[in-house]
């Protein structure tokens, strides 16, 4: 028991267990330790020297998809626009912002029809989400899609996290309620199971297939939570993929779909790297379930839905103002009523965040003045991250015991690592996976502060990490593969 447990009402082993056993490994030991190299490096105010004892002399979080942390640039024409809101004032003097400060006159129209939408960025919303933007939303499915869309069946979100906080509340009812998860699998989700205790179903990606779906590894999973007694409820498909950067097949998405409905599943598309594609092309799970309805009329009719996406990631990254959306198809009205009700309880989404979405699925267009500013600033952002994944993926592919999936979507690569024996020792003696071992020391080492495997999920016996590809330049990379060298030769058999 704690020592302070006779002084304070509250300690560790009074509190909410379930809190208590959930894992989040993003923003673990490793990052802690991360912020406070970055703390030691930094000068204070007033301006005191920087600790020189470090072998580094800056961090890099390659640990969590966060664009702008790591220098990716505001959008120009969203952050114009947000300006405004925030103080609307500046609206009184058009010419003034058009010839002194370079706005165009679509960043001050889009402005003024926000603001006639939200009336302040500083007041509530519906707890849905203010219906004009719900509607810019449904819009911009139905043109990715190529089906109707309906703004009732939107709920704006701070960011996609809240929206999967507020689904699973809604569906886990009970202990036994269980949830297919993938595995690798980005750990909000066994978190978030882990809090409201309910069960995590875990079904494995496919390494070997560009860690696709493998249906015959969800039927198992299913079949043997069913055999435990496990109420299942859902399926998580994650795609783009965190933390494999896969991409799933229009055959993988339909065939996800074909399982839900067959085992009454609701399914979970969290889709949030949706524009983070480099090979291929995106299918999203409404395209997918829309084309089997079509074509199998009646069939596919009952199918949930519920469909993720965020300002967080893509090119826009604006991670910090929180904003997203879900989607709801196929859900009882009822159910939808009770939805409405939770999200309510949390009042709305912040505003700002909801702006941010609007202008996301509603950016610039040709012909509108700042669509030739805007269209070189998401272009240089996708071509930097496909050019650094790339950089990040040949260097992995030259390390020894390293192997890598050829990066496909999404902001993530996530290698496997073999390492020494004598490593595998040092890391057990020092309590740690061996995974979280070669981490830290890559974290000593370089400032560079990766995730291990064990905190996404592996199968058993492999070993994994995961690093963003979003820190700007290319010359991080080098420091990664030349510490790989050194940690093999200090612990070669």
């Amino acid at each position: 028991m704690s020592s302070s447990a006779s002084l304070r009402s509250l300690n560790v082993d009074n509190i909410n267990q379930h809190v208590r056993s959930a894992q989040y490994a993003v923003r673990g030991e490793l990052a802690v330790r991360s912020e406070e190299y970055r703390a030691k490096l930094k000068k204070g105010y007033p301006p005191t020297p920087p600790d020189e004892s470090l072998p580094f002399d800056k961090v890099i979080s390659a640990n969590i998809g966060n664009p702008q942390q790591l220098d990716q640039k505001p959008i120009t024409f969203f952050r114009q626009v947000l300006s405004l809101l925030e103080y609307p004032p500046l609206l009184e003097n058009e010419d003034l912002l058009k010839s002194g400060l370079g706005y165009k006159q679509d960043v001050i129209d889009r402005a003024k029809w926000l603001l006639s939408e939200v009336k302040s960025v500083g007041a509530y919303s519906q707890s849905q989400g203010a219906p004009g933007i719900r509607n810019s939303v449904a819009k911009y499915i139905e043109r990715r899609d190529g089906y109707p869309s309906d703004a009732a069946n939107i709920f704006l979100s701070a960011g996609a996290s809240s929206g999967v906080n507020t689904l699973m509340n809604v569906m886990c009812a009970k202990p036994e309620t269980g949830i297919l998860v993938p595995i690798p699998q980005y750990p909000l989700y066994t978190a978030t199971l882990a809090v409201l205790n309910a069960r995590c179903v875990p079904y494995y990606l496919e390494e070997s297939k560009a860690w696709g779906t493998d249906l015959g590894a969800i039927r198992e999973a299913y079949k043997k939570a069913k055999s435990e007694g496990t109420d299942v409820r859902a399926i998580v498909v994650i795609n783009p993929g965190n933390p494999t950067g896969a991409s799933l097949s229009a055959e993988d998405v339909r065939g996800v779909l074909e399982f839900a409905a067959e085992n009454k599943l609701v399914v979970l598309g969290d889709e949030v790297y949706q524009t983070n594609v480099f090979v291929g092309e995106f299918t999203s799970f409404k395209k997918g379930l829309r084309d089997l309805q079509k074509e199998k009329p009646g069939k596919f009719d009952n199918v949930e839905l519920a469909s993720l996406n965020s300002i967080s990631k893509g090119m826009v990254g604006e991670c910090g103002h929180r904003g997203g959306y879900f989607e709801l198809v196929g859900f009882d009205e009822e159910v939808k009523a009770q939805i409405y009700k939770f999200v309510s309880i949390m009042l709305c989404a912040p505003v700002i965040g909801q702006c941010i979405v609007e202008m996301q699925v509603n950016p610039p267009k040709e012909g509108d003045p700042s669509y030739p500013l805007y269209k070189q600033e998401y272009d240089g952002i996708a071509q930097g991250l496909r050019k650094r994944a790339t950089a990040l993926y040949e260097a992995f592919k030259q390390m020894e015991g390293v192997e890598c999936q050829e990066p496909k979507g999404s902001m993530y690569l996530y290698p496997t690592i073999h390492i020494p024996r004598k490593a595998i020792e040092q890391a057990k003696k020092e309590g740690r996976s061996p995974d979280e071992f070669w981490c830290f020391r890559l974290l000593d080492a370089t400032g560079i502060c990766v995730v291990p495997g064990s905190g996404f999920g592996q199968k058993e016996g492999t070993l994994h990490f995961r690093t963003t590809f979003l820190a700007p330049g290319t010359e991080w990379v080098g420091k990664i593969t030349e510490f790989h060298r050194r940690f093999m030769d200090e612990f070669r058999d």
